[in-house]
This record gives C-alpha cells, structure tokens and sequence, in this order.
C-alpha cells in the first residue's frame, strides 16, 4: 500500500507528539511529491513511500532511535532528509549523531553498557568484532531479512552475517574497480578501452612509448590512513588472479597471507605499481606513489600528464568545479578488466546497520533502511550525487547524474561478483594496521615476499 503522509497515522502522531510545524512541512512536501523524473534537481523533494510495512510495530509514535555514524557534514544532511518520510509514516523521530570518532568510540559505549540504538559501521570486520568478542548485536528481525532478501544480491547479505546469523543489512555501496582516464584524449590518439587485463598492460605499454613516459598516476598518502588506495589496487588483483573463493579464503585467515597465489596477485599489481616505464606520471618516481596524496594523484589526466588512474567511484568528487564527467567528457572511468571477458570480480564497500535493542521502533527504522522506499528516497535526497545502493529495485532514475547510474549499473550486473573490501573485512590489526604500512614498504623497496610475511607474522591470534 502507498499512500500520502495525510494518513490516520499521521494525525496521529501530529497530536500525540506534537512535532513542530516546520518538519511536517518538509515531510509533507516529501510524502506529496509527483515528481518521478531523474535525480539532479535541488528540491529535495522524495518519492511516495509505503507506510503499510510500519503497522506491524504497532503505535510506536512519540518514540525516539538514536543513531550513531561516522557520516558527518556535509554529507550528513543528506541522509538526516532520507529519515522524514519514515518520521511521517511512524511518527518515531531520528536522533542523529555523526561523529569523527566513531570506530574508537563505538566500543567504548557498547562496554560502558551506552550503546546507540543504530550504527551505522562501515567495516564487516568491526562487526563481526563486535558480535563475537562483545556479544553486543542484536539479530536483524524477520522483516529486515525479508528486505534484503528481496532487495540485494546474497554476497550483500553474507557481508552482514556472522556465523551464519543475519545481524546488519546494507546502508549505501561504492564501487573500486574503475580506471579513470579522458574519453577525449583517447580518442584524439586513436585508443580503446581495454577488454582485458593484458589488453590494459598492452595499452599502457603503448602509451608509454607513444607519450615518451608514464602514464599511471598514483598516490596513496592519506594521513593516518596512508596506504588504503594501495590495498585496493591489492584486492582487486587478488580477486582476477586468484579468483573470488581464494579471495575470501584470505580475507578469512583459510589460507596465510603470503599463500604463493597472493604473492602473485601481488606482482601482477607491481608490473604496473613497481615500475618505472608506468608510473608515476608527473609525479615523480615509484616512491613518490607513498607521499603522493590520493585525492591528488589523478588530477594529472585533465592536462595531460597522465593517462590512467585506478580509483574508486568516490573520486568522482576529486574532480575540480566544472570538470565535464561524461563517457566523451573530460573524466569518466572504465571498468578494471579481468583475466578474461567472461569474467566480472569487482571489489566493492560499504556500510552495514547494526541495531543494539529490539525495540519496536528500531525494528521498523531497520526495516525502513532495508527497503526500496528508502533507497529511492534517498537517491532523491542527494541531489549533488555521489550516491549509490546496491538495492537492485532502486529506481535508477532517481540518482544524481550519469556517472552515478554507471556506477550502480555495474553494482546490479547479474554478471558481476562482487568482493567485499578485504581491508575493511579482515582484523583491524592488519586491514588498517599491517596491510596498510606494507603497501607503504613494498612501494619504498621491499619486496612482495618480505612484505606479505611481515603481515602474515603480524595477524593476530585470536
């Protein structure tokens, strides 16, 4: 059932909670919208969404959930928006606190006995730690699971699950097997987008020759964080030379850090990362890829200085004011081609909602975040883009502008496989600790055998 926020239910929560005058005019704007063109447009309006699926909570207006993330400005208001149609529907309100510290203050709340009623965790492996080590999730309730059953893709469901029980369903996704380059410049030189693997060492060999030096660009400095951009280029080759079950048998600890097929997957990175003929176009020599910040090392293709550039979907918002991202524009990214055509690994990431009560009314926001309503309005509220589910029933139209759409194209392909973000998946000792500094050393002069044992030694006990 779909219907309007002038709903019974929403008369009653207006006289029982009283909520101010000026929220339901935005979510009353927000429910009444008949708007189901493309995304883009700075209304903020959202779609229609069904409040059927809230009855089954019961009255639960006048309650509040807590929701504690990492999302901060400005990004948070964004997602503060997609909350009011579920406001309107249930008359729960949504307390929002983003905070910088999150990952160091999470547990510290879940042991002071504090726990938010929702986090939002961007990081599979926090939520296993989590559940395993602090018994502190609650399982996703019935209709959680229904919504992503119907909505996501198994791999998705698998991400929030430990020992096989279901605890956290997906927030949003990004995509970081894409290779961003200038359509434009390619076509000025006569040049295709690579099919496969030896088709991408092939042209970036003949680019080298016809340009008179590199055209990788790459950087990995980022702080505290320095090295992350590293393991993915890491991950991604692990999942084409390796394969998705080796990959996950990694991620795991099934198999040893420096097992031989992940040394390799190693090299093949380096035949573009350690190589002087490739990178570091404009940059600098192969070292330079460590102090190189990532939010700048791609910059180089819109003058010209560099060619290719392995980044996620995200780096989307790297790109200077003005800068035309089309498929013949000045940026747009190619897909980072596998072994073979046949075949479609994709490493991706995102966040997870773990609930810490079984509070009817965090139920129903649980069951809110799983839905397609909430995706769609979602989608609507991010009207600058950057912004993609994984949810196969999302409206695509609804999204920012085409580059989103790619993106979540290739997200939905029935092709694709994904694999999770192994930093973000394995302990934090070594998907933010050891592999992190490795991809530092092995860039620095080290090399792939004395770095993957390094990690290997290091990977915690328990």
């Amino acid at each position: 059932m779909t219907r309007k926020a002038t709903s019974a239910r929403h008369r009653r929560r207006t006289l029982a909670a009283g909520a101010s005058l000026a929220v339901v005019a935005l979510a009353l704007a927000a429910c009444s919208s008949d708007d189901g063109g493309g995304g883009g447009e700075e209304t903020g309006a959202a779609p229609e969404i069904d409040c059927a699926p809230y009855e089954q909570f019961g009255d639960i207006s006048g309650k509040t959930v807590h929701v504690y993330t990492s999302i901060v400005d400005p990004e948070s208001q964004a997602h503060i928006d997609s909350y009011k149609p579920f406001t309107e529907c249930t008359g729960v309100e949504i307390n929002y606190e983003p905070s910088r510290e999150f990952e160091a203050q999470l547990p510290v709340r879940i042991q002071a006995g504090n726990p938010p009623d929702i986090a939002i965790i961007n990081q599979p492996g926090m939520l296993r730690t989590l559940v395993r080590q602090f018994d502190a999730v609650t399982p996703a309730p019935q209709a959680v699971e229904e919504e992503v059953d119907a909505n996501f893709s198994p791999e998705w469901k698998e991400y929030g699950t430990v020992d096989g029980t279901f605890y956290a369903a997906p927030y949003d996704a990004n995509v970081k097997s894409f290779v961003w380059y200038s359509p434009t410049a390619f076509a000025d030189a006569g040049y295709e987008v690579p099919q496969t693997w030896d088709d991408l060492l092939a042209l970036s060999d003949q680019i080298a020759s016809d340009a008179g030096g590199p055209p990788w660009c790459a950087g990995v400095e980022s702080g505290d964080a320095t090295g992350w951009p590293g393991t993915d280029f890491i991950e991604d080759m692990v999942l084409r030379v390796a394969g998705p079950d080796v990959y996950n048998q990694w991620i795991e600890h099934e198999i040893p850090f420096n097992d031989p097929k992940i040394v390799e997957a190693w090299d093949e990175a380096g035949k573009i990362l350690k190589n002087p003929e490739l990178v570091n176009a404009g940059l600098g020599d192969v070292r330079s890829i460590a102090t190189t910040p990532w939010t700048d090392a791609g910059q180089g293709i819109l003058n010209g200085t560099c060619w290719l550039h392995r980044a996620a979907n995200f780096y989307a918002a790297q790109w200077p004011e003005g800068t035309n991202v089309a498929e013949d524009g000045d940026v747009w990214a190619f897909y980072l081609p596998a072994m073979t055509q046949d075949e479609r690994p994709t490493l991706v990431a995102g966040p997870f909602i773990a609930a810490f009560n079984d509070k009817p009314e965090v139920q129903a926001f649980q069951t809110y975040l799983a839905s397609t309503d909430w995706s769609n309005v979602k989608a609507k509220s991010t009207p600058g883009g950057g912004w993609v589910s994984a949810n196969k029933n999302l409206d695509p139209s609804l999204l920012a502008n085409d580059f989103d759409r790619y993106v979540y194209q290739v997200l939905t392909d029935p092709t694709t496989v994904a694999g999770y973000d192994a930093s973000d998946a394995m302990p934090s000792e070594v998907g933010a600790g050891s592999f992190w500094t490795g991809i530092v050393n092995w860039l620095t002069g080290q090399s792939t055998q004395q770095v993957v044992d390094q990690i290997e030694n290091g990977w915690p006990s328990d």
